[in-house]
């Protein structure tokens, strides 16, 4: 019965994180058509950012693809796409200067994203186990198997709510930090705050998936416990 009612706000919430995808998609598309006032590429903006850090040894290098922007704290190196890296529009700067963000988060050792780090080795065990345990416990009946199952899958959900306000931070130094120091105006601000908010939602609404998709299982198991 409980289950049963949960179907409906995750399939909302499903619904919400394909729009997201879609939101961040048109929106990057849009404003990748607007040059920035300054004719700064993503490249170049991502660089004077990390050398007026201080992360003069931050290498910056293109990738194929689009939104495959990320910064890897393990080479410690800020990777843009292409569209991001060659180009100079409001969504390559805003992009890139996000990335950059994350930069500066591991090199102040900001606290969320130090705890991050030490999730990911065991969320990365735990994601990839946790479906066979559910599955498996549903299929013969197993709860001790469904509950082991939950408690991996947990960790992952509490690896998306640990990975929020990282992104929110991120974007927060980026915009601050790009009118500061003149990468950008005061009227292409709004654009910028349009870019990292629609990819900031895509965060948002994969976590409430995982979120419900949690207490579903957790009500399936309570409910037949019981």
């Amino acid at each position: 019965m409980y289950s049963d009612v949960m179907i409906i706000p995750i399939l909302l919430a499903f619904g919400l994180s394909l729009w997201a995808q879609f939101r961040v998609s048109g929106t990057f598309k849009k404003w990748a058509k607007v040059p920035n006032m300054y004719g700064l590429t993503g490249q170049q903006a991502a660089r004077r950012m990390l050398d007026s850090n201080g992360l003069y040894d931050v290498p910056i290098e293109p990738v194929r693809g689009t939104l495959t922007d990320h910064y890897d704290p393990i080479k410690r190196v800020v990777r843009l796409s292409e569209p991001v890296y060659y180009e100079n529009s409001i969504s390559a700067v805003s992009v890139a200067c996000h990335e950059v963000g994350h930069a500066i988060q591991h090199k102040e050792s900001y606290p969320m994203l130090v705890l991050r780090h030490r999730m990911f080795p065991i969320v990365n065990f735990a994601s990839g186990v946790a479906p066979f345990l559910l599955l498996a416990g549903f299929l013969f009946g197993a709860f001790n198997l469904i509950g082991l199952g939950i408690i991996f899958f947990s960790a992952a959900v509490l690896f998306q709510l640990v990975t929020l306000p990282v992104e929110f931070n991120a974007s927060s130094r980026a915009r601050k930090i790009m009118l500061q120091q003149g990468f950008i105006s005061q009227t292409e601000e709004r654009g910028v705050a349009k870019v990292l908010n629609s990819a900031a939602l895509t965060y948002v609404a994969a976590a409430l998936v995982s979120l419900l998709e949690l207490l579903r299982y957790v009500l399936i198991f309570t409910n037949n416990r019981d």
